[in-house]
């Protein structure tokens, strides 16, 4: 088959082979590329119409146990380390909620000092204070009693990035002691008690080739999540990596406009990184069929201190500023910004 008649494919049974995946993410071309884009769109439109959800990121600490060899914020790096504190976390949630933001992503590293006591107490002050918004949560390996916990505390949704379906590959960008079964194993034990459960991969990893891609989107074939969040690798000063080369916006823009078009009811960020990589990359990324932005609501005195690679995109502008830029970049494009939460809604054109 021809690559066009492999998005085709796609479009019609929503699934590849593996042998199909590996053609296709190995040998696309410019205008194959442009085919998928205007495919995802129409999918994403017919789905979501010309709206944008948008959901505040607080990257509340940078403190990490792990040593992840990609990671500006691994445990033997040089960073200014931070914590928020609970009170500050509200603060931020308080100027998004006047804003018009309705989701609420608490993102950080794996760091104990938030245990699962800390954390409870946190997204319940949430969850009580505004009880109109979805509260996502974004911290890494836990166990499943934690995500029970978190869960029953008022936690709606979970982003945990698989990074790479492949054991080997993802063995390459980890220590020993983080190990591929247990990335899973969190991953399925969110779906099971009940979050809306997002994953993704990053793109041009050391290393990567068009099969570990394929097996990324066989995984995310069967696993059906709610949300990915795909975007290019990017290195890091002070990590293992810090020489390897940065991740194709092409590929990482074409895998999104592949994964709208294999499930079409996802929910899909056009990433900060997608967008440090290529200035235009968010409103790239719209166009190949993503519908979700996550603009930056940490305080500002801390943003520049959750670097997870360098080059990071980092905004001054206060919540309300930040929104009112968004929007003038939607309307550019064609698109509006949605106030509303955004919860995945399986078949909303059906």
């Amino acid at each position: 088959m021809t690559n066009i008649e492999l998005i085709q494919t796609l479009n019609q049974q929503k699934h590849l082979t593996f042998e199909q995946w590996t053609q296709l993410i190995g040998t696309f071309t410019e205008r194959e590329q442009a085919y998928a884009a205007d495919l995802a769109r129409e999918i994403s439109l017919a789905r979501f119409g010309n709206k944008i959800f948008f959901r505040g990121i607080i990257e509340f600490t940078n403190y990490c146990k792990n040593d992840c060899l990609y990671c500006g914020i691994r445990r033997s790096s040089g960073a200014s380390r931070y914590r928020l504190s609970k009170e500050d976390i509200l603060l931020s949630c308080e100027d998004g909620y006047r804003a018009g933001f309705r989701t609420f992503v608490l993102q950080g590293g794996e760091d104990p000092w938030f245990s699962d006591e800390r954390m409870e107490e946190i997204v319940r002050a949430i969850r009580e204070g505004y009880p109109d918004c979805a509260i996502t949560l974004s911290l890494g390996e836990r166990s499943r009693e934690s995500y029970q916990r978190l869960f029953d505390a008022g936690a709606d949704r979970y982003l945990l990035r698989h990074e790479t379906a492949d054991k080997q590959h993802y063995e390459s960008l980890h220590p020993p002691e983080i190990s591929f079964e247990n990335r899973m194993r969190c991953l399925y034990d969110l779906r099971d008690i009940g979050y809306q459960t997002g994953c993704g991969m990053m793109v041009g990893t050391p290393g990567q080739r068009p099969e570990h891609l394929a097996s990324d989107m066989l995984f995310m074939c069967g696993f059906r999540p709610q949300m990915i969040g795909t975007g290019p690798f990017l290195p890091h000063h002070d990590t293992p990596f810090r020489n390897e080369p940065a991740g194709s916006a092409d590929v990482t823009l074409m895998l999104m406009s592949l994964c709208r078009i294999m499930l079409p009811d996802v929910l899909l960020p056009a990433t900060t990184a997608l967008g440090t990589l290529d200035g235009e990359g968010r409103k790239r990324g719209v166009l190949a069929g993503a519908n979700v932005i996550m603009p930056n609501l940490s305080p500002l005195a801390v943003r520049e201190k959750y670097m997870l690679y360098d080059g990071k995109s980092i905004s001054g502008d206060d919540a309300g500023e930040s929104l009112d830029i968004l929007r003038r970049h939607m309307q550019e494009i064609g698109y509006e910004l949605q106030v509303g939460r955004g919860d995945y809604k399986e078949g909303t054109d059906k």
